[in-house]
């Protein structure tokens, strides 16, 4: 008989969702045909809702989203940990029981991805959101393939490829900890991939609901071009988002806070500089998404 494959997963509560964090947990611990190792994380609480079995870390403050990532991962580290680690919003739920067993099943398919993307969709109106979909066509929601970028809140990955990696960029906060992740294991030769036919349900809710959504987005975006990218795209990048975001952002106030974030990100702070490689810029390009958008 073959073993059940072992899934780390990460859940990080605030204790602001009383409705929708047991319903998530639910859901998550319904899953059939796998082994689960769970940590919940409270970013700056002790959370409220840990279910029998599972695991918890407070974090003193709120560290922000991918470092309590990174702690949840680094908590199920060692010997026993699992082949993949399953990153899940806790507002998100698994529609059925086998929705981990049908996405480890098609990273078997998949052998060159690092990491494999379900399709998320809204529980009500069934409707996946433009921002969800890992690619820049995005018209059709239900077509599968290679994909350079992820939807970080529901997403499986290789554990050995996660640490080789080096785990998310836990000094962002919020916002493109994703494609910093996505590019650096793209530049470790490996791939992504999208299968929408795999469903995960998750409310459409609007990222500027969060505080300082427009600061950290800009200066975010700096600090991924300075981290990822070889130095002759860096202002190509800047000067494509810069435009593409004064094109969008109908607000003066927010587009003045979307500047000051600009600047702060120009300043410094980025981390680590470790470009990609030229013969990655081709491979993404070739991907359908050259790392200039």
């Amino acid at each position: 008989m073959t073993a059940k494959p072992t899934i780390d997963v990460v859940v990080l509560t605030m204790n602001d969702r009383p409705a929708d964090f047991p319903r998530a947990m639910a859901s998550l611990l319904e899953q059939q045909n796998v082994e689960l190792r769970v940590v919940i994380v409270g970013n700056g609480v002790e959370p409220d809702h840990v279910p029998a079995g599972v695991r918890a870390v407070t974090l003193p403050v709120n560290e922000g989203i991918p470092q309590g990532r990174n702690a949840g991962a680094d908590a199920l580290a060692g010997a026993d940990a699992g082949e993949f680690i399953f990153f899940f919003d806790n507002d998100a739920v698994l529609p059925a029981p086998d929705t981990l067993a049908q996405l480890v099943e098609e990273g078997r398919h998949h052998p060159e991805a690092a990491y494999i993307q379900p399709r998320i969709a809204d529980p009500l109106t069934g409707i996946t959101m433009r921002r969800w979909v890992p690619r820049l066509r995005a018209g059709d929601a239900t077509r599968p393939g290679t994909i350079t970028v992820m939807a970080e809140g529901v997403v499986l990955v290789r554990r050995a490829d996660y640490e080789r990696a080096g785990g998310w960029p836990g000094h962002f906060f919020l916002f493109h900890e994703g494609i910093d992740l996505s590019w650096r294991l793209w530049d470790l030769g490996r791939t992504g991939w999208y299968a929408p036919d795999i469903v995960i349900h998750h409310p459409a809710t609007d990222p500027a609901r969060h505080a300082g959504f427009h600061r950290l987005i800009a200066r975010n975006r700096v600090w991924l071009a300075y981290r990822r990218l070889p130095a002759p795209l860096i202002p190509i990048y800047l000067v494509i988002w810069t435009l593409l975001s004064a094109a969008r952002i109908r607000s003066r106030a927010n587009l003045a806070v979307w500047f000051a974030g600009l600047r702060e990100g120009l300043k410094g702070g980025h981390g680590q500089r470790r470009p990609m490689s030229w013969s990655t810029v081709l491979r993404l390009t070739r991907a359908g998404r050259p790392p200039i958008v």
